[in-house]
């Protein structure tokens, strides 16, 4: 992604700011050496620092250490990037990334979450977190390694090494496995967080708050859930559909005025729904 980085900005028509910044969380040297030297024959100039973070993550989180320690790097990597100025971090996270993670939450967790292509930092003002990689296959970033003459760095976390079995390496050899019975099941676990059906899902959480679909079940309900959502401006679209349906079922039943209060719809849509009735 680095090397992709500085011939986009060599070569391409968007005039934009490099910075190339790697941190070692407690690398052996010799993983911190193959970083080097990774970095020097691909002539790239990297700014490598410090942050001792899997020595604080083996005293912290012992049994599960892999999640506090991604948090713990993304929040490493803000603060550096901030401090040189930068106002979007660019991680590697490429497709299978993405879909392994989704895999991992439904089946580890329980819920369904996975990696967004880009998000704003909560954190840290004025920075957005992008992953340029997030449709490319690691196949074809491996293919690229092997050309290019380079050494692959892993994970190289010994906290994790010596403590738990990576649930990320078997949710991948599952997802091999599901593949040779269906050679598309790596795109359909892609597109289904694409195809996310509201209207058929038990619960849901926004910006904190947890909702059911008996919230929004009936008229009654689905007017209070509705109009706690609107102060919150979180009203979203499977929301604004169901609102839509009640008000073309009260049309011709109560007068406009009164059905855009109850719906919190704006008579210039009651006006329209009339027209296509």
């Amino acid at each position: 992604m680095a090397k992709l980085f500085q011939e986009l900005k060599k070569h391409g028509q968007i005039n934009f700011e490099l910075v190339f910044l790697a941190m070692d969380p407690g690398y052996h040297p010799q993983i911190r050496e193959l970083l080097e030297d990774n970095c020097k024959y691909l002539d790239i100039p990297v700014h490598i620092y410090d942050s001792g973070i899997f020595q604080v993550v083996d005293k912290i989180a012992k049994d599960y250490p892999c999640y506090m320690c991604a948090r713990m790097r993304r929040g490493s990597l803000y603060g550096k990037a901030k401090e040189l100025g930068c106002n979007k971090l660019a991680l590697g996270h490429h497709f299978n990334d993405v879909i392994e993670t989704t895999m991992l939450n439904v089946l580890y967790a329980g819920n369904f979450k996975t990696m967004l292509p880009k998000l704003k930092a909560a954190n840290f003002d004025g920075i957005e977190l992008i992953r340029p990689l997030y449709y490319i296959e690691e196949k074809y970033i491996k293919r690229w390694i092997q050309r290019a003459g380079i050494w692959p760095l892993n994970c190289a976390c010994m906290v994790a090494a010596k403590k738990i079995g990576n649930k990320r390496f078997e949710i991948k050899d599952m997802i091999e496995e599901f593949k040779e019975k269906f050679d598309g099941v790596d795109k359909s676990i892609f597109r289904a967080a694409q195809n996310v059906s509201v209207d058929s899902i038990l619960g849901w959480d926004i910006d904190g708050e947890h909702y059911s679909y008996l919230d929004f079940y009936d008229e009654e309900s689905l007017l209070n859930s509705t109009a706690e959502l609107k102060q919150k401006g979180l009203v979203n679209e499977a929301v604004a559909y169901e609102r839509q349906n009640i008000a073309r079922n009260l049309i011709g039943l109560l007068d406009d005025e009164v059905i855009a209060e109850k719906t919190g719809l704006s008579l210039k849509e009651i006006k329209s729904m009339q027209i296509d009735n």
